[in-house]
């Protein structure tokens, strides 16, 4: 897929998303940025069209289905077909799960899952006639490894997971060839976990290894080109899924430890209260505070058809193994068959 289509971005306009937008536009792609502030969406817009990029920037909260499918609409009138649609939007609260109230964990919900479903759904609405176009899930380690205060967040992310293989399977059936693709997500540098509701009295901290937004940018912007069936960033989200795969006790154990670690010890949250329920007027762009102790890797990334590629020929060897094995016992024990000296 060359960089001449339309592609929307929810979230747009922080951290990852913003990074992902500056990704399609530098390819010289139309971009659509959805996401709630205003002041934000300007900011970017300006930024995107500084480059080259042709943008239309939608205030939209990605929980209001009515919203999403009206802004879809709009892109497709204004931009024309979506090729891409990047759900890219999240909201979190750091908290023990036995202190986050109902409507918190209502809202990330609808942020986090329905907001994907939501955007999903507007781009099949098009792309599915067409027979043609990529959406994008980004989801997060946490997705399939839940940790201490991230409850709400993890389940989320796991929801997402289920629904978009369930989806999958239905366009399979229908011979559509609209693909989705999952992007799993390490630890990133990204503004949000100063913007973040928190209960804990303790500012957020990214545990290590952190990386570079613009790493996950990259993976999302190689996936809108070669669309695989899931895309793992980073070397502990690889770690994380091992883990989890083969001993999941043992993860459970790992994953207790990362409370402390998710948390500054010597300060208070600057913003407790968060972005949960309504935007912030500022615009911070795509680092958070933990440059310095960012990876500066750009391309740490491994999709599912690398790891298809490497079963199968962990297999070709072991049958070749096999059937080694089985001649040299063949050749034993059949009388008068020749022996290697």
């Amino acid at each position: 897929m060359n960089g001449t289509g339309v592609a929307v971005v929810t979230g747009g306009t922080m951290g990852i998303g913003r990074a992902t937008a500056q990704a399609f536009a530098r390819e010289g792609w139309r971009v659509a940025l959805l996401a709630r502030g205003k002041e934000r969406l300007r900011s970017t817009q300006d930024e995107l069209e500084a480059m080259g990029a042709r943008v239309l920037a939608i205030p939209t909260d990605v929980a209001d289905a009515e919203a999403v499918h009206a802004a879809a609409e709009r892109i497709e009138r204004e931009l024309g077909p979506i090729e891409v649609w990047v759900n890219n939007a999240m909201a979190t609260v750091v908290s023990p799960a036995t202190g986050i109230s109902p409507e918190e964990f209502r809202r990330v919900t609808d942020v986090t899952y329905h907001g994907q479903v939501f955007g999903t759904l507007a781009a099949l609405r098009f792309m599915k006639p067409r027979d043609r176009g990529s959406i994008i899930q980004v989801s997060s380690g946490l997705g399939f490894r839940g940790a201490p205060l991230q409850s709400a967040y993890c389940a989320a992310k796991a929801a997402v997971h289920g629904f978009t293989d369930s989806l999958r399977t239905e366009l399979l059936h229908d011979y559509s060839a609209v693909t989705l693709s999952v992007i799993y997500l390490p630890a990133v540098n990204t503004p949000q976990f100063r913007r973040t509701r928190n209960h804990t009295g303790q500012a957020q901290r990214a545990p290590d290894p952190v990386f570079d937004p613009r790493l996950c940018a990259n993976a999302i912007l190689a996936a809108a080109r070669e669309r695989p069936r899931e895309v793992w960033v980073g070397r502990s989200t690889w770690q994380m899924a091992a883990a989890q795969a083969v001993a999941p006790g043992f993860a459970d154990r790992e994953a207790a430890k990362m409370w402390e670690p998710q948390l500054m010890e010597h300060e208070a949250p600057p913003d407790p209260e968060g972005n949960l329920f309504k935007p912030g007027t500022d615009d911070p762009g795509v680092d958070g505070p933990f440059t310095d102790r960012m990876k500066p890797a750009r391309q740490e990334f491994v999709t599912s058809r690398a790891r298809n590629a490497l079963t199968l020929g962990m297999g070709a060897l072991g049958l070749v193994g096999l059937a080694s094995l089985l001649l040299a016992g063949a050749a034993r024990a059949v009388p008068g068959l020749p022996r290697r000296r």
